[in-house]
């Protein structure tokens, strides 16, 4: 036992003085992995700060607009309900309770601001008049007031689905069409006219109402449905998985066409990943959490991806929430809970995991890789923002999703790279005009000196240095590159 305990303390020495020491880059462009669809997006999740009138509200669609960002999802949520929900009181005696007045501000500034790129609709949450409850769910009558109790009920009250489909085939005729008819025959004009590419039908289904597949299955068969006779030219996202891994048998009964009604197109599907550490861990731990919890998660999209295969293979997939969460989001609303200062080391190494989730699911295949969120503030999970919520101004996990945008995408071929350190994520491109460019990514807080295998004609990169504003760019005509702590780096050669 003495031995075997000498021995493994020898190999853990030599394993730490070879990662701190220099190391070798290899890149061997003549291996293609594959060409990659992968592209690099974001969610909007509807939220106070981005009604209009806000402190952050003109910045912030300026920079969505201009970064120019596509797959972008838009998701109104069950937080806020009068924000959300189109409809909150049931029809009655020749009365409909449909207002888009608070709705509306906000879902035109996001669909004016994509204009000339696609975008995602989630109009995430049922009216919870449409499901049994023992009795009727109250809302916040202060459309700025979180609520977290909305979504009730596990049974709809029209088990055919038609109340729902009809809900949501009003609501995109409201944007698609220039208005609707209600339900008692009343026409209702918007003037809207746009298009919308991908509609995404519900949220986290499985902790949301806790559905069962055959249930989420009729609902998307019935929404499905009904919004192609009032907009053909959408396409559908299903799922919306909070945790893929808990129960494959959640895909297997939705990736099968034999469980739709026929005709019912299988879209793209998608399902979400957050790293999320315990309340005690400290930033130094948090840099090994995060990164692991992340391995753990490419396991399941293997998975995942060996059923869509087998199943539907020409469905896509959208991976359309990744990011972190800290444990003190997961005490927002408690008693006496005070929202802790966020240091900007957790930023960066929330930025770093990003880049390290788009590279993987480049090398897996993934069509989209969406960050989340785009604002994010106290009350309702600061810690996944991509913005200072009090001055709109970008941090470093936006600037990194800026990065990967700018320099990579869909038709880039893909291959083999090794940085000789675990602790450097490196993937070689090959873009479509035949640059060669490497990105690399820092899992840990410390400094890398890395030899490349050739000079570097241009490195782009964000670091602590940087900060939130733009990527640094330097010229360095060279082959040696110095990785700062959780740095994000694209080579171009």
């Amino acid at each position: 036992m003495a031995l075997i305990s000498s021995a493994r303390t020898l190999v853990l020495a030599t394993i730490g003085i070879c990662a701190l020491s220099a190391q070798t880059v290899k890149v061997s462009w003549d291996k293609v992995e594959r060409v990659s669809n992968t592209t690099p997006t974001l969610q909007v999740v509807v939220n106070p700060p981005l009604r209009p009138g806000s402190a952050i509200h003109d910045r912030v669609y300026a920079d969505l607009h201009n970064f120019g960002f596509d797959y972008v999802r838009y998701v109104p949520w069950l937080p806020y309900p009068k924000l959300a929900v189109a409809e909150l009181e049931p029809p009655t005696n020749g009365k409909t309770s449909w207002d888009f007045s608070l709705i509306d501000p906000m879902t035109l500034d996001f669909l004016n601001a994509q204009k000339g790129h696609s975008l995602m609709l989630n109009f995430s949450t049922i009216p919870a008049w449409m499901w049994k409850t023992p009795k009727p769910v109250a809302y916040p009558q202060d459309p700025d007031e979180v609520s977290w109790d909305y979504t009730q009920g596990s049974e709809l009250r029209d088990p055919s689905c038609k109340e729902v489909a009809d809900y949501y085939a009003r609501l995109v005729s409201w944007y698609v069409n220039g208005g609707f008819t209600d339900e008692y025959g009343k026409r209702y004009e918007s003037g809207h006219h746009f298009k919308i590419d991908y509609w995404e039908v519900l949220n986290e289904i499985d902790f949301e109402h806790k559905m069962s597949p055959r249930l989420y299955g009729s609902i998307y068969d019935a929404v499905v449905a009904a919004i192609h006779k009032v907009s053909p030219e959408t396409k559908f996202v299903a799922l919306a998985l909070a945790d893929p891994s808990g129960d494959p048998a959640m895909f297997e009964y939705f990736l099968n066409p034999r469980n739709h009604k026929r005709g019912t197109p299988l879209d793209m599907i998608s399902y979400h990943f957050y790293a999320v550490p315990s309340s005690d861990e400290s930033p130094e731990i948090q840099q090994h959490t995060f990164f692991d919890q992340a391995d753990r998660f490419f396991v399941t999209v293997r998975y995942v991806e060996q059923i869509r295969k087998r199943l539907s293979p020409s469905t896509k997939t959208d991976t359309n929430e990744l990011g972190v969460i800290s444990a003190d989001d997961l005490a927002q609303g408690t008693p006496g809970h005070v929202v802790q200062p966020i240091p900007d080391s957790y930023w960066h190494l929330a930025a770093s995991l990003y880049a390290y989730l788009f590279g993987q699911l480049t090398e897996l295949g993934i069509d989209v890789a969406g960050e989340s969120q785009l604002v994010g503030y106290p009350t309702q999970f600061p810690s996944v923002s991509m913005v200072d919520w009090n001055t709109g101004a970008p941090n470093a996990r936006y600037r990194v999703l800026g990065l990967l945008r700018n320099n990579f995408g869909p038709g880039d071929k893909v291959v083999t790279a090794d940085s000789g350190s675990p602790y450097v994520y490196a993937l070689g491109f090959i873009g479509r005009d035949g640059t060669r460019k490497l990105l690399l990514v820092n899992k840990r807080e410390r400094t890398f000196d890395l030899t490349l295998p050739q000079s570097a004609k241009q490195v782009e990169a964000v670091n602590h240095i940087t900060r939130g504003d733009p990527p640094a760019r330097s010229f360095p005509n060279s082959n040696k590159l110095q990785l700062q702590a959780q740095e994000v780096a694209v080579v171009t050669f």
